[in-house]
């Protein structure tokens, strides 16, 4: 059972996948039930408070949900509302409630009581062209993050989808900048990727940014002269002691639904690069437990994992207060 503790605004579900049956999401190590009743979402603790059952096992009955053992309901604040066989004074019983909300087709859940909105991308709104991959990988939160926002890695691993195959590289600026609860890298000088998805899908590129935002959102945004040419955000949560699950929001101009055409050459190739950041992910961690607990060396261009770090212990990145420069060869 993980100790990752689930606080702010977490994406747990597609809202598709919640439809007349109940569903059982992990986040945290913890086990979550997500039912529609009376028009709306409801999240509780998957456990039934009389024989530990889970309830996401059970159906959806009268505004309740229904446990599959002994029948017990509970409503949406986790109220139980009928104990089938019972004659006498209904007890007072009741299954922990959580926060839930719905906004760009991802259903968020939040273990605290949340004024604000769940952000879910930088071109949530606008005249744009979204679509949505789920991924699960074998790791932790810091690490899946650390990749997503990692360029160096991209020459090796994804060589010839985002970066070219010869060995050609440029100088780039790097300024990293941060505070309470993110963190973000800026790169210019870097005038496109070789690889094929910039080669299809980019224009001349102006800044690239790299972002992290708690509880686990990483951000990835590609900007030309004016404008985003694409981004994608990733909503990361950690599922268990060793799984990550992802929602990945691919976001661009709809360019008078040219945008929609890029959406469809986009997405196999971005399904590619994820399976070999799983790949690598999974042989990293796997390896990580053959060895034992080792002490992992942070290099002089791992701009982004001790700032990952601190925030996800609640902690101000350092750069919050002093912004870092660098120049590498990207």
């Amino acid at each position: 059972m993980s100790d990752h503790k689930v606080e702010g605004w977490v994406a747990i579900a597609r809202s598709k996948a919640v439809r007349t049956k109940p569903l059982r999401v992990l986040a945290g190590g913890r086990a979550f039930v997500l039912f529609r009743a009376d028009g709306r979402l409801h999240c509780l603790a998957d456990i039934c408070p009389h024989r530990s059952a889970p309830l996401s096992s059970g159906r959806v009955v009268s505004g309740a949900i229904e446990c599959p053992y002994h029948g017990w309901q509970f409503d949406g604040a986790g109220l139980c509302k009928a104990m089938p066989g019972l004659t006498g004074a209904m007890p007072r019983t009741l299954v922990p409630s959580y926060a839930v909300c719905e906004k760009d087709g991802l259903v968020f859940f939040s273990a605290q009581v949340a004024n604000d909105d769940p952000y879910t991308t930088v071109l949530a709104a606008g005249d744009t062209v979204s679509m949505m991959v789920e991924s699960r990988v074998t790791s932790s939160l810091a690490e899946v993050a650390e990749n997503i926002l990692d360029a160096t890695h991209t020459h090796f691993t994804h060589k010839g989808i985002l970066r070219g195959l010869s060995a050609k590289r440029y100088k780039v600026t790097v300024t990293v900048t941060g505070g309470d609860g993110w963190v973000e890298a800026r790169y210019v000088g870097e005038p496109k990727q070789e690889g094929l998805v910039s080669r299809l899908l980019e224009g001349e590129r102006s800044i690239s940014i790299g972002r992290f935002r708690y509880p686990g959102i990483a951000e990835l945004e590609f900007w030309g002269a004016k404008s985003i040419n694409l981004a994608t955000t990733f909503h990361l949560r950690q599922e268990t002691a060793d799984t990550v699950h992802g929602f990945g929001i691919l976001s661009g101009p709809r360019q008078r639904n040219l945008g929609y055409l890029k959406a469809l050459l986009f997405k196999p190739f971005f399904r590619i690069a994820l399976r070999q950041d799983q790949h690598i992910l999974h042989a990293a961690e796997k390896n990580r437990r053959l060895f034992g607990e080792r002490r992992q060396m942070f290099g002089p261009l791992d701009i982004m994992r001790p700032h990952i770090d601190a925030i996800l212990a609640r902690q101000r990145p350092e750069v919050a207060e002093k912004p870092a420069v660098l120049v590498m060869e990207l």
